[in-house]
């Protein structure tokens, strides 16, 4: 079983409302005492694809002014969208607006119907999980040295200096979003946290994965913390919620996103957990 981690619990905010009800989110999730909040990295809705939505890190940006200390991440961004320089551009960017309290969340693409409508590139599952390798690669590079070269098969980087670093030790921590095995490798090599959106039993079961790819390479499965994102609502009740949380810490699970709630209730179940569960399940 993973090493004990600090429980975290936060919500993700979304993109899709006005700006002043997103900045009511992320001040009401500070307020709480919960610990992270989140956007995603999609341009339209699945369900409705005339839904406004605004640009991930633009968002984040905003929300940096907005708060004191929650911490900060996209859920997780897409690598086909950006470069891999620019993309950790921006994320370092709010690191530095925020005074260092950027999550890295990163993935390698998945939405066909997204790349179709902007014009972006959508490769074969095989080469957007090589371009994610070699962007966690060149990101590692760009986090650590003053200057990078890099040559891969779609990305090449020549003597490129990247400034500034993070403000946090040891730069921002790396969110892996992954399931199949070739991922959970790479998981393995460059993630702090790795998140699944899958149900316990799964769960588990690529968290023992992500156990054994981590053996492979010499590292500690412990330095990893995971992390979910239910897919289900899990807010409709006070032992709901609470059941849902104990029964991934008990399999090692630490970091917990809910999606912000639909109703009073359900934020009325959310405040209750920020006033009880939570502190009590920190000890």
């Amino acid at each position: 079983m993973p090493e004990r981690h600090r429980l975290r619990v936060g919500l993700v905010v979304g993109q899709r409302e006005s700006w002043p009800e997103l900045v009511r989110r992320a001040q009401v999730a500070e307020s709480l005492g919960l610990d992270t909040i989140w956007v995603v990295d999609h341009f339209f809705g699945g369900r409705d694809e005339m839904a406004p939505t605004h640009e991930a890190y633009t968002v984040l940006a905003g929300l940096a002014m907005a708060t004191e200390r929650v911490r900060l991440g996209v859920m997780v961004a897409g690598n086909t969208y950006r470069n891999p320089a620019l993309l950790l551009k921006q994320a370092i960017t709010v690191d530095h607006i925020s005074n260092g309290r950027v999550d890295f969340g990163i993935g390698a693409g998945w939405w066909d119907r997204e790349h179709e409508a902007y014009s972006y590139e959508f490769p074969s599952a095989g080469d957007r999980v090589t371009m994610f390798e070699e962007a966690l690669a060149a990101i590692e590079s760009f986090q650590t040295n003053e200057r990078t070269n890099f040559e891969g098969k779609f990305y090449r980087y020549v003597n490129t200096p990247f400034e500034p670093k993070s403000l946090q030790e040891g730069g921002l921590p790396i969110v892996i979003g992954a399931g199949g095995p070739r991922m959970l490798g790479i998981t393995a090599r460059y993630a702090d946290i790795w998140n699944t959106r899958s149900p316990l039993d799964d769960a588990v079961a690529k968290s023992k994965q992500l156990d054994e790819k981590c053996r492979e390479i010499g590292r500690d499965p412990r330095e990893i913390m995971r992390s979910v994102w239910p897919h289900d609502n899990q807010l409709g009740s006070l032992d709901t919620l609470t059941n849902y949380i104990t029964s991934f810490r008990e399999q090692g699970f630490d970091d917990f996103q809910f999606t912000w709630p639909e109703n009073d209730d359900e934020m009325a179940v959310v405040e209750e957990a920020a006033r009880t569960v939570i502190p009590e399940m920190r000890g």
